[in-house]
């Protein structure tokens, strides 16, 4: 990653020819691509090209799936995986006689495979690759359905590509925060004002500033957790609502499918569960995005200024096509606007189920790339503030200078007065409050406070309270000191403050949280993946029976 310390000028990089709009090739840009992209003086040669371009210093992504396992594990994918651990438990349970089961499987089989042929088709209805079979080996194949209906498949397959996805959600949600951590590492010592109601209120450090969204995005790790546990039960075997009259054994399709466990009831497996789980799902994905919106807009803000502490590098704006000294941050609008299209699919997920009675379709998988695509979004959304984080540049010293351009450590003037010399806290604040008004009337900055008008005003405070000794307490070095960002900073206690200490310590946390949090991922992955390999031995022995 580059040095986020190496600070860019925030004019456009001069130009030695023309600049060319990027021409826009009917709908395959999106209205967050259709800025003047700075090409870099590179004309491009194909379609794919220019938008590689354009993505490259906008961060448009325009997946469509959350991941390349994610799109090949489509409805056909899950319907034939559904198939093959169908086939082997009716065999267990002596639903498939054992003198079929070879003929069965080879046909199942065959349904997946004439897939990867030319010419070969991927049905995403449940009867359309039953007749696949069936042509291949004979109606006798229909017992592969035995117990089962177009509802419990559906519900499984919806839970078993969710589960993928938020999987893919987590990695990238943990990449974010991989990204704040380091970034956070090399600006302990870097102040920079924080704001309350939209006003510098404070000095902090940059990285107890990027800390804060580290651990905010680590409780949205814990999140995915604890939705996962939830997520990977299986509605598997309970056919259409209320399971069969057959010995359906359902935990051993829910272990094939690797499934976690099972959703008990049968009503609520395929019909109930559909509503809450994908909600809950959602709105952590929501949750993340406001969040980061709300970083965008921090960061967006510095744009707004003549000199800005913050910015992203060069090569990540893009020019204007009229106005030469503008560099766009089109990464950052783009971003925030995914962000808030996240929010959007997430609602979508929630009206959708909203007043609709059990066991309608509508709310089943709004979630999903063939609709809301709320987590092939978010994924996208993660991508692109990784791609911001990598891309900042902080000038230290402009912050610093922002910092001391206002007066944000008046609060540690009437603490240092009560710390130090037992001046009542009323009493330091009413002497600092004076202070800033008298040099906000004259346009002072702390650091060029006259101390010999500080001694007066200390003076008419101390009358005002009638305090017995109305002399100014502070030395000129202690008045002087007080009024640092550097100092406040650095003189802060307890747990969870800036002071450089206590901000090393929170990053070993967040380092060990996230150490963890990708353990639990790659474990989750590996059971998958496990489920899949005894499946796959599974029906093997089945495809080999004569």
């Amino acid at each position: 990653m580059p040095s986020p310390c190496t600070y860019p000028s925030r004019r456009a990089a001069p130009r030695t020819s023309r600049l060319y709009l990027l021409p826009i090739v009917g709908a395959m840009l999106a209205a967050s691509t259709a800025h003047a992209a700075d090409t870099l003086d590179t004309a491009c040669k194909t379609t794919a090209e220019c938008q590689a371009q354009v993505a490259k210093i906008q961060g448009v992504v325009r997946g469509d799936a959350t991941s390349a396992l994610s799109k090949s594990q489509d409805t056909f994918y899950w319907i034939g995986r559904i198939n093959m651990a169908s086939t082997v438990m009716n065999v267990e349970q002596g639903i498939i006689p054992k003198t079929l089961a070879g003929r069965i499987a080879r046909g199942v089989e065959q349904s997946i495979a004439q897939a990867s042929a030319p010419g070969g088709k991927r049905p995403t209805d449940v009867l359309q690759v039953e007749k696949i079979i069936t042509d291949a080996v004979g109606p006798e194949a229909t017992l592969i359905h035995t117990g089962r209906s177009r509802q419990d498949i559906h519900s499984t397959l919806n839970a078993a590509q969710l589960r993928l996805e938020m999987l893919d959600f987590a990695d990238a949600l943990d990449q974010v925060r991989a990204r704040l951590i380091t970034i956070a590492q090399a600006h302990t010592a870097t102040y920079v004002p924080a704001y309350t109601n939209g006003v510098q209120a404070m000095p902090i450090s940059y990285a107890h500033y990027l800390m804060a969204f580290a651990d905010s995005f680590g409780r949205d790790s814990a999140r995915i957790r604890e939705a996962y546990a939830r997520v990977n039960l299986s509605p598997m075997g309970t056919a259409v609502l209320a399971n069969s009259s057959w010995s359906i054994n359902r935990e051993r399709l829910a272990q094939l499918l690797g499934f976690d466990g099972l959703i008990v009831n049968s009503l609520d497996a395929g019909q109930i569960s559909t509503y809450d789980i994908p909600i809950e799902a959602t709105s952590i994905a929501s949750s993340t995005a406001i969040r980061v919106g709300a970083f965008m807009q921090d960061v967006h803000t510095q744009y707004h200024q003549t000199r800005p502490w913050l910015l992203l590098a060069s090569s990540k704006t893009y020019t204007s096509s009229a106005m030469p000294q503008k560099a766009n941050p089109g990464i950052i609008q783009n971003t925030r606007a995914k962000a808030s299209d996240v929010v959007s699919s997430a609602q979508a997920s929630l009206w959708r189920a909203h007043n609709v009675t059990p066991g309608m379709i509508d709310y089943k998988n709004t979630w999903s790339p063939a609709s809301a695509k709320t987590f092939v979004q978010a994924v996208e959304m993660l991508q692109q503030f990784t791609d911001v984080l990598d891309s900042l540049r902080i000038d230290p010293a402009r912050a610093l200078e922002e910092l001391e351009s206002e007066w944000t450590t008046s609060m540690e003037l009437a603490e240092a007065l009560q710390r130090s010399h037992g001046v009542p806290f009323r009493v330091g604040h009413h002497f600092a409050s004076d202070v800033v008004l008298f040099a906000k009337e004259r346009n002072i900055r702390p650091k060029d406070f006259p101390y010999a008008e500080a001694v007066k005003i200390y003076r008419e405070a101390g009358k005002k309270y009638d305090l017995k000794e109305q002399r100014l307490p502070l030395s000129e070095k202690e008045f002087r000191r007080a009024l640092s960002p550097a100092e406040m900073v650095v003189t802060r206690t307890g747990t969870g403050g800036p002071q450089p200490r206590e901000v090393q310590r929170m990053i070993a946390a967040g380092t060990d949280s996230l150490a963890k949090d990708r353990a639990w991922a790659g474990d989750a992955r590996q059971r998958l993946l496990s489920a899949e390999a005894a499946l796959n031995a599974a029906f093997a022995t089945l495809v080999a029976a004569p």
